[in-house]
């Protein structure tokens, strides 16, 4: 079966929302860049600044890794970014992260929030701990955000206002429980390259970490084969609004 392309006529802000700087760059910036070159207005949420992720010291890495995502967003058009400071490597999920995370929905007001898996394993080994940390707390956080007595400081001391978003979207890889996908062949697909080229320093610090342009297309490519294009980013989306498909007198036949 052919993936369906997400309904991103629909889409007037998407916030991301990852653990550190780099975190978008692996294959989902390319649908980034297509987003905002079709005017839809894009933030990144970055829960740390990824300071325990080269040998250098801590401060050190975080001031080029923070600016090294300053350049990536620039490469796919992002404006809004926005870096805090929990301990990298060792997040926690809990209410400290919900409400951070909380606060930039209701700041942003997106209609579509990215987030991050929240599974141990994924296709390509054990996740991480602190994506998988982010990812739970994203998904709380986006019920947090609607209703006016979770965090109510942020209403009453903030002069912030509740929000309750549409879509929740999880980037996936092919055969792994993706809903949807947008196609990101040629122009897009580039721009999606050159962010994560713009991590260079970081990238040089990973041993045998292979060049982006010669693995980012071929997970696209992998990617198109389940939409039948050449080239794509592929989520598994969620309809937060939607209402809950309840068991009917068909299936108990």
């Amino acid at each position: 079966m052919t993936l369906p392309v997400l309904p991103e006529e629909s889409f007037q802000r998407v916030l991301c929302v990852v653990a550190h700087p780099d975190d978008m760059e692996y294959g989902t910036s390319a649908a980034i860049a297509r987003w905002t070159a079709r005017g839809i207005e894009v933030g990144y949420l970055l829960l740390t600044r990824g300071e325990a992720g080269m040998p250098n010291p801590p401060e050190e890495t975080a001031r080029l890794r923070v600016a090294e995502q300053q350049a990536a967003c620039e490469a796919v058009g992002v404006k809004h970014l926005t870096v805090l400071e929990h301990p990298d490597g060792v997040l926690v999920y809990g209410l400290d992260l919900r409400r951070d995370i909380c606060r930039e929905i209701r700041r942003f007001k997106p209609d579509v929030v990215l987030g991050g898996s929240f599974d141990i394993e994924t296709p390509f080994g054990f996740d991480q701990a602190d994506h998988r940390a982010v990812g739970l707390a994203t998904l709380d956080a986006l019920r947090d955000a609607g209703n006016r007595w979770v965090f109510p400081e942020q209403i009453d001391e903030e002069d912030l206002e509740p929000h309750s978003v549409r879509w929740f979207i999880i980037p996936k890889a092919a055969g792994s429980g993706a809903t949807h996908g947008v196609e990101v062949t040629g122009e897009p697909l580039r721009r999606g390259v050159a962010s994560l080229e713009a991590h260079a320093a970081y990238l040089a610090a990973l041993p045998n970490h292979p060049a982006p342009k010669d693995f980012i297309p071929i997970l696209a490519a992998m990617n198109g084969k389940a939409m039948g294009v050449k080239h794509a980013v592929l989520f598994r989306a969620h309809d937060l609004q939607a209402p809950p498909e309840l068991p009917t007198e068909a299936d108990l036949a």
